[in-house]
């Protein structure tokens, strides 16, 4: 959970903006030394720039490629995927999709890891009632695995 001091920061920036928070504006906020949003910033360049370059290798993994089935629907599909007990780990990284969805016990995690993401999915959007047959639905799928 952030400090209410960061988050009491970023509504007043919103504020000043219309509502909207831009995340350059946050950038510029943080600035200076004595900001409690300066902490939370990568002000050294090389470093930012090493950071930045595993963001951009993170979303390249991330690319999707499109498999068609025998009906010729198309759906885009991850080639690699992440895990949760890769993540937990230093070294971290992803797997081909194709090998975990071949491995009992790694095709098991796939499904764990998602339906983790599914009862996030439903905490941030609880408050939409036009959701409560999907949030059932997810709920009976969360029942049978059990």
């Amino acid at each position: 959970m952030k400090n209410p001091e960061v988050i009491a920061v970023l509504k007043r920036i919103a504020k000043r903006a219309g509502g909207i928070l831009q995340p350059e504006q946050v950038v510029e906020a943080a600035r200076p030394e004595d900001s409690p949003l300066h902490s939370s910033f990568t002000w050294d360049d090389t470093e930012a720039a090493q950071n930045y370059r595993i963001w951009q290798a993170r979303v390249l993994i991330r690319t999707t490629v499109k498999y068609i089935d025998v009906a010729g629907t198309q759906t885009p599909v991850r080639v690699f995927v992440s895990l949760t007990p890769d993540r937990e780990q230093e070294s971290g990284g992803y797997r081909t999709t194709v090998s975990v969805l071949s491995d009992r016990e790694l095709r098991a995690q796939m499904m764990a890891d998602a339906l983790d993401e599914l009862r996030r999915f439903e905490l941030k959007y609880s408050q939409l009632k036009e959701l409560a047959e999907v949030f059932a639905a997810s709920k009976k799928v969360r029942e049978q695995l059990v």
